[in-house]
């Protein structure tokens, strides 16, 4: 297997995506949506959420484990609560028409909530956090996902990686944003790790006898973070995300791979908050910006290591992709091109 890395332009992979997704039947809104949720995933280096989830979501789509055709549908419960139905389409589409609807929601009302029922795996749940940060707003999202988590003390997976995410407008600098799965690592990283024939960290990911393992052609759970911490936070968003969605949880979710156990039914859990209700925008991001800055500044332990907050090694990321393009494996690369191929779409315009 060779793991080469080639670099190609955000814009080369996003007209590809659009053409690609397009071509296997998605319609050119679904589309455009799910190629930019992946690729800007990329560009700030979240490389497992990212272009490498392209020939998943077509073949998701290909099986008919996410409905090509599907239409969200909104449901306002209160002043400031909502349930989008996703009709089993893609999860960052639907993730995408939620969050939209709680920003609009909560520029009213200071604050909302929505729920999503009915979906897919919704890819890196900054997505969704930051587009309300880039609307003036504090962005809340959160996801449950099929057992792969081994509770503190077990032995066997329960919960899923239940990823959050949080993220806040910034003063001349894109928005702080916090990214992180309850889980020391994520599955999709496993599996780029198998693919890259990297040896994970020690103490993220279990073996089937429930045995730490760094080797990920070995590992078929993962840990979580911080022991009983990670667990209760795990629990918390799996709460939000099954119980007020009315959806399965925990062992009963259909997993993400293989893709022949029909619809996964996923919930998802969403909130926006308005800074204006509480202060002037202004002054908040200006505040945030000098509070950020002064952790920097703070003297590090080790010498020629700088204090960093959370989002600032994906906006390192970000500013070179952007400049040097998005850096994919030549397994990647002829993955994708033999899925060009198959659906009538040039490769050779891309790669």
């Amino acid at each position: 297997m060779n793991g080469g890395l080639s670099r190609f332009s955000h814009k080369k992979l996003r007209n590809f995506g659009y053409n690609l997704f397009s071509a296997c039947g998605i319609p050119q809104e679904i589309s455009k949506k799910v190629t930019d949720g992946l690729i800007d995933t990329s560009l700030r280096g979240v490389d497992s959420h990212g272009v490498s989830l392209i020939p998943h979501y077509i073949r998701a789509a290909e099986t008919g484990r996410i409905n090509k055709r599907a239409y969200f549908t909104f449901k306002k419960t209160g002043k400031s609560t909502g349930i989008v139905d996703a009709d089993d389409g893609y999860g960052i589409a639907a993730g995408m028409f939620a969050m939209d609807k709680a920003v609009k929601l909560a520029k009213n009302t200071g604050i909302c909530a929505v729920a999503v029922r009915n979906s897919s795996h919704f890819g890196a749940a900054a997505i969704y956090s930051i587009f309300a940060a880039e609307r003036g707003m504090i962005g809340i999202s959160c996801t449950h996902s099929d057992a792969l988590v081994i509770p503190y003390a077990g032995k066997r997976p329960f919960l899923g990686t239940n990823p959050i995410c949080f993220a806040a407008p910034c003063l001349d600098e894109s928005p702080f944003c916090l990214d992180m799965a309850t889980s020391q690592t994520t599955w999709n990283k496993v599996i780029l790790y198998k693919n890259l024939r990297k040896k994970l960290d020690f103490g993220v990911a279990a073996d089937n006898k429930g045995k730490v393992s760094i080797d990920p052609e070995k590992v078929v759970s993962l840990l979580p973070f911080s022991n009983y911490k990670g667990y209760g936070l795990s629990l918390m968003i799996e709460i939000f995300c099954s119980l007020l969605t009315g959806v399965d949880w925990g062992r009963n979710i259909k997993k993400m791979y293989p893709l022949d156990e029909g619809r996964r039914k996923l919930g998802h859990f969403f909130i926006a908050i308005n800074i204006e209700s509480f202060t002037t925008l202004r002054s908040f991001k200006k505040r945030l910006k000098k509070m950020l800055d002064e952790l920097r500044s703070e003297p590090s332990f080790t010498k020629n290591r700088k204090i960093m907050v959370a989002g600032d090694p994906e906006k390192i990321k970000f500013k070179e992709r952007l400049a040097k393009g998005i850096p994919l494996t030549s397994d990647t690369q002829e993955e994708l091109r033999q899925m060009a191929l198959k659906f009538r779409v040039n490769p050779d315009k891309y790669f």
